[in-house]
Formats: C-alpha cells, sequence, structure tokens
C-alpha cells in the first residue's frame, strides 16, 4: 500500500513559508530602516558614551565657573547707567546756564539801560523793626507791594539786598514813596513811610531803601538812597 502524505506532513512547509515572508519583510523593513538612517544627520559627539564623561566635565566646568564672569555684564550696566547720569547732569547744567542767558536778554530787551530804575530794599535792623510788608508808589502809581516772609527778613538783616521793583521810566523828575509795616517798639504796629524826588537821565537809575535802627531815638530809621 502506497505511502499517503499526511496533511500534517505538509504544515512545516506552510509554516517556513510564512517564516520566510515574514523574514523578508524584516530584511525590508531594516533595509528601509538603514537607508533613513544613512540619510539622517550624524548624532552628537555627546550621545556616544565616550562623549558622555566629556560633557558632563564640560557642564561640570561651566557651573564651577567664577563668578566675575557672571558679574560682567553688571558691570557695564552700572558703567553706562553711571555714563547716562553723568549726561543727564551735563545736560541739566546747560539748561541753567541757557535759562540765565535767557533771562539776562529777556531783561535788557524789556528794561533797556537808557530807561530803567530799579528799587532795592536792604536792611540794618532787628532791634526796633521787624519788616512785614513794603509798597511803592512812582509819580502816584502803586508798582510794588510786597509781603515778606521770616526767612526773607532774617536775609536781609544778615546783610542781604533785595531788588524790589524793576521798571521803565522816560527822561524827567520823579518821585518815589515807600510805605513800611511791621512791628515796632513794644511790638507794636508800624507803619512809616518814606519819600525821594529824583531826576531820571538817560542810562540807568538805582534806587535804595534802607531800613535802620537808630540807636538815639530808640527808633527804627527810613531812607531812600540814590545810586548817582
Amino acid at each position: 500500500m502506497p505511502d499517503v502524505p499526511s496533511p500534517l506532513a505538509r504544515r512545516p512547509a506552510g509554516r517556513c513559508l510564512t517564516a520566510g515572508f515574514a523574514l523578508l519583510a524584516g530584511l525590508a523593513a531594516l533595509v528601509t530602516a538603514s537607508a533613513a538612517f544613512a540619510q539622517s544627520p550624524a548624532p552628537a559627539p555627546s550621545s556616544s558614551p565616550a562623549a558622555a564623561p566629556a560633557a558632563a566635565t564640560a557642564a561640570a566646568a561651566a557651573t564651577a565657573a567664577p563668578p566675575s564672569a557672571a558679574s560682567a555684564p553688571a558691570g557695564g550696566d552700572e558703567q553706562a547707567s553711571g555714563a547716562v547720569d553723568s549726561q543727564v547732569q551735563s545736560l541739566k547744567s546747560d539748561v541753567l546756564d541757557l535759562n540765565r542767558d535767557l533771562f539776562v536778554l529777556e531783561q535788557e530787551l524789556l528794561y533797556p539801560a537808557n530807561t530803567q530804575v530799579a528799587v532795592f530794599v536792604s536792611m540794618d535792623a532787628g532791634t526796633f523793626f521787624a519788616l512785614d510788608s513794603v509798597q511803592l508808589k512812582i509819580d502816584g502809581k502803586e508798582v510794588a507791594d510786597y509781603l515778606y516772609t521770616p526767612r526773607e527778613v532774617h536775609a536781609l538783616v544778615q546783610g542781604g539786598v533785595q531788588r524790589l521793583y524793576v521798571g521803565n521810566l522816560k527822561v524827567g523828575k520823579h518821585q518815589l514813596v515807600a510805605f513800611l509795616t511791621g512791628k515796632g517798639p513794644h511790638n507794636l504796629d508800624y507803619t512809616r513811610g518814606a519819600t525821594l524826588d529824583f531826576q531820571k537821565d538817560i542810562g540807568a537809575k538805582y534806587l535804595e531803601l534802607t531800613i535802620t535802627d537808630d540807636q538815639k531815638k530808640l527808633q527804627p530809621q527810613f531812607r531812600i538812597k540814590d545810586w548817582e
């Protein structure tokens, strides 16, 4: 009786074929992956085991870098800030100089020397009179009315001179009247006046209202001087 191949005897061949196809598919996938890997950029050296310690050493060195390197930008910022402050101070000085020059020019334009008249106040007193206010009239017209603070009075007593009024007058005869109020002897309200007739010529005219103590009369004395 001839041998009949059993179906079970053919299964190993099918399994081998299937395994072969699987192996071919795996080889194809491996080839594809190899091609893709070849086209991809080369990996960084640090990914290799030998480069790992070197990378760790470099990181440690960067961490242990002296603080001076990190503080260098801060020092640069401080220098830049100092330069900016210096420029700001220089600009402020230039602005102040410019304002002063503009003020002088304005005074020259508003009050030319040929028509200018100025009245100053000085004080050599304090025992018999405490200044409160001063009112000025020129030719019957009020030109100034000033109320003083204690600080300003103290400055006058210490020798300061105040320019109370500056204006323009035509050439000719004029009259200046000053009214002063304050506290007199025994801390009583005190009001006095002083008058000066003066000649205005071509050129600036300067007048000074002086307040002094009269030790003989124990009274304050008020006088207007002409700076000729």
